[in-house]
Order: structure tokens, then sequence, then C-alpha cells
């Protein structure tokens, strides 16, 4: 991807139920970080709540196939069978058109394919939960899934965390306000590098 303008690129990638979403969120809140958040494609559908625009780019599984032929994704992975997602190059190229930094709350193979490719312009964090357990009890109270969604998201959590070295930092959320403190240290120094 040619830019015309390049920000900093920040990656939040945690097994589901971690709290990326959440310490991303307390993030974009922080004005002086100058952060934009990249809105990702899905071929899934959208559950009650999601709006298409600002929580996911929805698409038909045919049109999210259409744009990996048309190489639109600065990365995209099928993490489900038939559920698809990726970062559009255009939303990246967006965001810096906007001189704002760009911040994702993504899977970790997406997560470290961005890596890959700005690896200068990237910061990485891993979040990671207090434990597995830790991990299913927060995946239950959110009662948005069946059990077995629950068992597929902890089988692949057990997988993720092993990839948690190949980030530039691991962020523990142990404590979540511990967390969101440690997480703005991280991003602050980095965007504040020259």
């Amino acid at each position: 991807m040619t830019a015309s303008k390049t920000g900093k690129l920040i990656v939040f990638s945690a097994p589901s139920g971690s709290g990326k979403t959440t310490i991303v969120r307390h993030l974009l809140s922080k004005k002086e970080l100058n952060l934009e958040f990249s809105v990702s494609a899905t071929s899934r559908e959208p559950r009650n709540n999601e709006i298409d625009g600002k929580d996911y780019y929805f698409m038909s599984l045919n049109e999210f196939k259409q744009h990996i032929k048309n190489d639109d994704f600065l990365e995209w992975e099928e993490v489900y069978r038939d559920n698809f997602y990726g970062t559009l190059k255009s939303e990246v190229q967006r965001i810096w058109n906007e001189d704002k930094h760009v911040i994702f709350d993504i899977d970790v193979v997406g997560g470290l394919d961005i890596k890959k490719i700005y690896p200068e312009h990237t910061l990485a964090v891993f979040v990671k939960p207090p434990s597995v357990e830790e991990l299913k009890i927060r995946l239950k109270k959110r009662q948005t899934e069946s059990d077995e969604r629950i068992n597929m998201r902890l089988a692949k959590a057990s997988i993720e965390m092993a990839t948690a070295p190949q980030f530039d930092e691991i962020l523990i959320n142990n404590d979540l306000d511990t967390a969101l403190k440690d997480a703005y240290q991280l991003v602050k120094s980095f965007i504040d590098e020259k």
C-alpha cells in the first residue's frame, strides 16, 4: 500500500474476552493520543447491537472474496469457517489522510501481519487474560454466544496465547484499571517517538 501520508499503527490483539475492546475504547477517548479506530470488514452476520460502518463493515461472503481477489485488504483471515475478517487498505489510508494514528482491535494473525508489513510504524500489543479459566468466565458473562461457540473460542485462545512472545509488548489484564494505565503509557511513548 503506497501511503501519501503515514501515521503510526497501534495494534491490540488478544483472545476473545481478554478485554482488548475495553482497552481500545479507553484509548480512543484520550483525544491527546489522536487515534482513530480501524473498522474491520467481516463476512459474518451482525450481532443485535452492531452497526455497519461503526462496528464492522459487514459484507456477504462473495463480496469479501471479491475484495480478496482485488487485493483490497492489508490483511485478512478466515477466522472460523466462512467467517472472514480483514482490514481494508482504504480504511487505513482514510485515517492517515485525517492526520491521525490508526488503532486496531484485531485478531492475533492480523495483528502480526500488520506488524510485518509496517515494522517501523507499528506497536503490536498482546492483551493477555490472567488465565483461560478467567477467559471462560468473561465469555459466559457476555451472554452473546452458545456454550459450543464459547468452547470454540477457548480452544482458539490457547493457540493465540502461544503467539504472545511475537508481539512488541504483552499487557496482562489482571486488573482493568492497571491495564488501562499501562496501555495508555505504552501508546503515548510509542506515538511520542520520532
